[in-house]
């Protein structure tokens, strides 16, 4: 079991932390169920950033006491329990499947009713600070991206890796990784619109459902990533557990 390797030889609190710090946060992303949501909360960046350690990406957020993250970690550790299949251990099949069911489809779904939600908040608020002015063109670019990208998983790169192994396709891999990379900074840029997805306090229903919209998103676009990056990606998908 995945886990094992944080339970087994740290015989003490300290020890089992300094393991987890110096674990690549794609790897702990993979191995403990549920750390995803630890590190969406922390805005650690487990997709395009997942070959970091954990203690790197830490620090790069400026975040100096790491006891409380660890704790979080921990805790689902202790837990052991698995809320989400560990998708090393499924086929490469049911992976691309998975991919394509959960993630293609939501975001073909989810960005037409963002980027309606907003140019309505746009055109109403237009002269209210903080109002996210430019967000529904940086969406229709992250539409058109998005769909160019997934376009080329479906018909050229995901019937490839059903038949061999990604070290075997490692150029049409490294440009996937490359866009994977351009799609963070547009999440970097849709943060910067909307003061990190923040709205107003007094902030209208449509708004609310624009920026509720926009988090989960983010969260699906993250994970999205992480699954083709750290676990399709690698020559083979299990390695990340040994």
């Amino acid at each position: 079991m995945a886990l094992a390797k944080y339970q087994n030889g740290n015989p003490n609190k300290e020890n089992a932390m300094t393991t987890l710090l110096d674990q690549t946060i794609g790897t702990i992303a993979c191995d403990i169920p549920g750390a995803t949501r630890i590190f969406h909360t922390n805005k650690l960046d487990f997709c395009c950033g997942g070959q970091k350690s954990l203690r790197e990406a830490l620090a790069r957020r400026k975040i100096e006491n790491t006891e409380p993250v660890l704790e979080q970690l921990n805790a689902l550790i202790a837990l052991g329990q698995h809320a989400e299949l560990d998708w090393r251990e499924e086929s490469k099949d049911d992976l691309i499947d998975h991919i394509l069911e959960r993630y293609h489809a939501r975001h073909r779904e989810e960005l037409p009713e963002l980027i309606r939600l907003a140019r309505r908040v746009e055109q109403v608020h237009a002269e209210r600070a903080g109002c996210p002015l430019g967000l529904a063109d940086h969406l229709t670019d992250m539409q058109q991206e998005l769909e160019s990208h997934m376009l080329k998983e479906e018909q050229i790169l995901f019937p490839m890796l059903r038949r061999v192994s990604a070290d075997t396709v490692m150029a049409p891999v490294s440009m996937m990784r490359f866009e994977h990379d351009q799609h963070g900074e547009a999440l970097a840029r849709l943060e910067d619109l909307t003061q990190d997805i923040t709205e107003p306090a007094d902030a209208c229903n449509t708004w609310r459902a624009l920026y509720a919209g926009l988090r989960q998103l983010r969260e699906d676009l993250m994970q999205h990533i992480h699954l083709e990056n750290n676990i399709l990606f690698t020559s083979d998908k299990k390695t990340l557990a040994a």
